[in-house]
């Protein structure tokens, strides 16, 4: 019996203590409202900005630490092995989201004009973004924002000063747009609605252009949109400019010293020559171009001139991946729209 009792009481403490070991070290402590750092960042925005604290504490006591934030925003171990732009590409220039991007293209042909019009940017580039970053809405992100971005701000410390700005610019969204901010919803980062803006973008560049009187970018297309468009023309879009060309490389080319400068739009035609490299078509560059290299494991990399407006995509992401994908699904999406118009004639 003294056995038989001791493995009883036992059975419970080796439980708890075995929940303890694989607990974060949040959920083994305190909520977020009980964290110094939480209740310091409390007082700062009643301080800046005005805030009741009672109502702040209410939120952060019912924002949750969420794990899987934090796997999905870390970096992989071995980044270098599993860059591949044509595994990247075959994420997004592919039959379904193409399809997906001629159904909105004409569903909402009126608004991606007006926008195009209004802000100077192509209708393909809009679709192109849109259709990246969540397939046109399909796919918006199902995390509490302020979950999400709690555990990012408290929880993840190489960018933690990032999104405590975010944080911070999703409760004066939320102020400013009369909302509850444990409503929102979106990615894993905090980013929200079709166009997948952060905060701050929220507030720094988004539109009410359906006109209703409120900005939102999960319900309203014709407001992505617009938001998409004004986003572009804010950070240097140029109006009837290119955005990229392939790029053709002498057999004795110098390349070094133009992968050293990154995505920046800094070389001319000249320049560009002097190293081996001019545009495929045999046409001297329009403006300054970046040297941009999209790399493939086990076969020949691409190379592109990049202009000022492909620097401007990536301003949304900054990546050369990323910005080839909205210039490539929107020339896709157009061409595509375009066979089917032809096809129905």
């Amino acid at each position: 019996m003294k056995t038989a009792t001791h493995r009883q009481r036992s059975g419970p403490l080796i439980a708890l203590l075995t929940a303890l070991a694989f607990t974060s070290p949040l959920q083994a402590a305190e909520r977020y409202a009980d964290r110094p750092e939480t209740q310091q960042f409390i007082e700062e925005m009643q301080q800046r900005h005005g805030f009741d604290k009672d109502a702040l504490t209410y939120i952060f006591r019912r924002a949750q630490y969420l794990p899987s934030v934090i796997k999905a925003i870390s970096p992989p171990r071995d980044p270098v092995a599993v860059r591949s732009w044509q595994r990247y590409r075959s994420r997004f220039i592919e039959p379904v989201r193409i399809k997906a991007g001629i159904a909105f293209w004409e569903r909402h042909q009126d608004s991606i004009r007006a926008a195009s019009e209004k802000y100077g940017v192509p209708e393909e580039i809009i679709v192109g973004i849109i259709g990246v970053e969540t397939i046109y809405g399909r796919n918006t992100g199902n995390y509490q924002a302020v979950s999400a971005l709690s555990t990012l701000a408290f929880d993840y410390p190489r960018r933690a000063e990032l999104f405590r700005g975010e944080l911070e610019n999703l409760l004066l969204m939320a102020r400013e747009q009369g909302r509850d901010p444990l409503d929102y919803q979106g990615s894993y980062a905090g980013a929200l609605g079709l166009p997948q803006f952060l905060p701050s973008s929220v507030r720094n560049y988004a539109v009410d252009f359906d006109g209703d009187g409120q900005i939102d970018l999960l319900n309203s297309p014709r407001d992505a949109i617009g938001s998409v468009a004004r986003y572009m023309q804010m950070h240097g879009w140029e109006s009837g400019a290119p955005v990229a060309v392939r790029a053709s490389v002498g057999t004795d080319a110098n390349l070094m010293p133009l992968l050293a400068n990154d995505i920046n739009p800094a070389f001319d035609a000249s320049t560009l020559a002097s190293h081996g490299v001019k545009a495929a078509s045999g046409e001297t560059p329009a403006g300054k171009a970046a040297f941009v290299e999209l790399v493939t494991p086990g076969e020949d990399s691409e190379y592109w001139l990049g202009y000022q407006n492909f620097y401007v995509i990536t301003r949304y992401n900054r990546s050369s991946f990323y910005a080839m994908s909205v210039f490539q699904l929107g020339e896709a999406v157009k061409a595509a729209r375009l066979a089917a118009v032809t096809a129905r004639r």
